[in-house]
């Protein structure tokens, strides 16, 4: 009976962990969303709510190593377990350095609202879309445990990296042809870095995915002291 009950509290504390990393991811990625949109519409506004929700992904990111780190310490879960909690905090921080790069893409938003309209933003928008899609795969891959998705996302990152190097280059450029908007457009350069670094970490988290299904599965041993 005590080994039934220790059973329903390992699974409750395991649906409770992947639920709270979903909702985080599912801010983490409305949040980026917003900071492009941001950029893109040139509102202030939008950019002031990303930067103000940046504190609850980070509470996200206390809830889940608080989460995980119970598990650990009351189940002493191995195997398959042992590497899903695992997994999911380091799939936590991934997300909270993804959040970091939405505040900053929102914070370079505002300071290029405050000038004229600068038509060369919108080279930003095919980056994002991939950097998304990349997202959105990584987290699919982890909710429905599939390792080859998980896998597939580092080839896909490779053209948002070629993607990242000509839009800094097209920038650069621009740089060099005139002393206007210099500001501006190193600022666009740097947002094109965020987003090639939102690929990358969903990349980790594709691969954090795939070392789920690393070894045979075993269950956590109920009976340990």
């Amino acid at each position: 009976m005590q080994s039934i009950h220790i059973s329903r509290d390992f699974e409750q504390s395991i649906s409770a962990m992947r639920g709270e990393v979903l909702s985080m991811a599912a801010k983490t990625r409305h949040n980026l969303e917003r900071a492009v949109q941001a950029l893109l519409e040139r509102s202030i506004e939008l950019a002031n709510a990303v930067i103000a929700d940046e504190d609850d992904v980070d509470e996200y990111g206390r809830r889940i190593d608080q989460l995980g780190m119970g598990i650990l310490v009351k189940f002493h879960p191995v195997a398959s377990d042992l590497r899903l909690v695992i997994s999911s905090m380091k799939i936590s921080m991934n997300l909270e350095r993804m959040a970091d790069h939405a505040t900053s893409i929102a914070k370079r938003a505002k300071k290029i609202s405050c000038s004229q309209d600068l038509p060369d933003s919108i080279l930003i928008e095919p980056l994002y879309t991939l950097a998304d899609h990349l997202l959105r795969d990584a987290i699919s891959a982890y909710s429905d445990r599939n390792a080859v998705l998980g896998a597939s996302l580092q080839a896909r990152d490779e053209e948002l990296d070629r993607m990242h190097d000509s839009a800094t280059a097209i920038f650069g450029s621009r740089i060099e042809q005139s002393n206007a908007r210099i500001q501006d457009l190193l600022h666009l350069i740097l947002v094109i870095r965020s987003l090639e670094r939102v690929g990358d970490l969903a990349v980790n988290i594709g691969k954090d995915t795939a070392f789920l299904d690393a070894s045979q599965e075993l269950r956590y041993e109920s009976n340990r002291p």
